[in-house]
């Protein structure tokens, strides 16, 4: 594996983060961190200096970021480089990038400007419009995935060396925050449907939920058996995320976890994919957190580590702190609930850097970047409009060697009147980008 010597003539936590995502992960390479200029016995090395020129280094400029601590209000500005739009452009042409690109990478990773004061949004979230990527309409590109490929084809390029790239995957998710649309529900739960479908003078409602009732209809909810066959024949292993309230809410709709139809469901996916925890609406209290998630390990009888939480409720830091308290180690909530695209920049997963105490933690992130409730409900898509969002920014992955995470639920790709179209539109999509043999 070839190293990368790095000089810095400072040395931070942020600096080691970015470095460790950039050349470790991302670059699949091995670096050393030196403070002290380059001598000849490196001059066969791959240098990069940072804030600094150096004889045969690619040089970064450095903007401050990385050596400052806790929270200030950053402008970064914007620029160009290699045709890509940048943050934290610098005017310094001495250097061989026109932008300090560490600095960029962490600001989006760390989520640096979640911390800022905000007006948060309806439901107490991060509005996206408040990112700087959305204000700089970047918000549907991975931008931190395509200035690490340009990068790593300048590396190529001036050092002759052959730096492979990533390659595309496709991860499928699953939100199950409300397995069945009339089935289960119980007497009461079934008796308020009825009577505001009366009120509205559903009809259509009315009939199909009798019929479900009698064991006519199948729920139209229940896509579970359609999912787990159309997972084998393209060979996916999917996540399934369980909402295992409690208590009902007007924001947590699903039957209780210990139904036995639920139990079944969850068993059932079980077999199919990966099982993780969907926490509740209202599950900031880590009392709740904890109790959702030990119904769900006694359900499997699997140690639950992966969450995603409901509505996307993120809180830098709390929300994370809280999920590494009850030993989760992955998430996947690091998307937006009411738009499409990168919150962090990249499709690509990386480790949680806490702004707070200046550390990397163990707790890693895998971003998504398309919701079928967001296209759906948000946005109003048609399923091929939703489905021509996800192609274009799937085609971007591809070019980068980086992953794309949907995240679907059950009932848009089930037989309701309301999301026609959307179950074919997904299978046409899932066959398309199959993993390859």
């Amino acid at each position: 594996m070839e190293t990368i010597v790095v000089y810095s003539p400072n040395i931070s936590p942020r600096l080691t983060y970015v470095l460790d995502w950039l050349i470790k992960e991302r670059l699949q390479l091995s670096y050393t961190l030196i403070d002290t200029k380059p001598t000849n016995s490196n001059s066969n090395a791959l240098i990069i200096s940072y804030g600094a020129t150096s004889n045969g280094a690619i040089s970064i400029p450095d903007v401050g970021l990385l050596w400052e601590t806790g929270v200030a209000d950053q402008k970064p500005a914007a620029g160009i480089w290699q045709e890509l739009p940048t943050l934290f452009s610098t005017n310094d042409d001495s250097m061989t990038l026109n932008f300090d690109m560490l600095s960029a990478i962490f600001y989006l990773l760390s989520r640096y400007e979640e911390y800022y004061t905000y007006t948060p949004d309806k439901h107490n979230r991060y509005p996206p419009t408040e990112s700087i990527l959305y204000r700089k309409g970047l918000l549907s590109r991975p931008i931190v995935d395509e200035w690490v490929d340009a990068f790593r084809r300048m590396l190529n390029t001036t050092t002759g060396k052959n730096i492979p790239q990533h390659l595309f995957t496709y991860l499928p998710t699953y939100d199950i925050d409300i397995a069945y649309s009339h089935l289960h529900k119980g007497v009461r739960r079934i008796f308020g449907a009825y009577l505001r479908a009366i009120l509205r003078m559903d009809m259509v409602q009315i009939a199909e939920r009798t019929r479900v009732l009698k064991k006519k209809l199948k729920d139209p909810y229940d896509s579970f058996r359609w999912l787990r066959q159309l997972h084998k024949l393209h060979n996916y292993r999917p996540i399934y995320f369980i909402l295992c309230a409690d208590k009902t809410s007007a924001f947590d709709k699903n039957i209780h976890p210990l139904n036995p139809a639920m139990i079944r469901v969850i068993k059932n996916v079980a077999k199919d994919g990966e099982i993780g925890i969907h926490p509740s609406y209202y599950s900031y209290q880590e009392s709740i957190t904890r109790s959702e998630i030990n119904t769900l390990q006694n359900i499997t009888n699997q140690t639950i580590k992966i969450s995603r939480q409901h509505y996307i409720k993120i809180k830098m830091p709390e929300t994370y702190k809280l999920l590494i308290a009850n030993n989760i180690e992955v998430d996947y909530s690091m998307g937006y609930g009411s738009k499409l695209g990168f919150r962090a920049g990249t499709g690509s997963s990386f480790l949680w850097y806490n702004i707070q105490n200046e550390t990397t933690t163990n707790l890693r992130i895998y971003p998504f970047c398309f919701m079928d409730t967001t296209a759906h409900y948000e946005l109003r898509l048609t399923p091929q409009e939703a489905i021509e969002r996800l192609t274009n920014m799937t085609r971007l992955l591809r070019k980068t060697g980086s992953q794309l995470t949907t995240v679907y639920h059950n009932f848009s790709v089930g037989m309701s009147t309301e999301w026609t179209g959307w179950r074919q539109a997904y299978e046409a999509f899932l066959e398309e980008n199959k993993p390859t043999a």
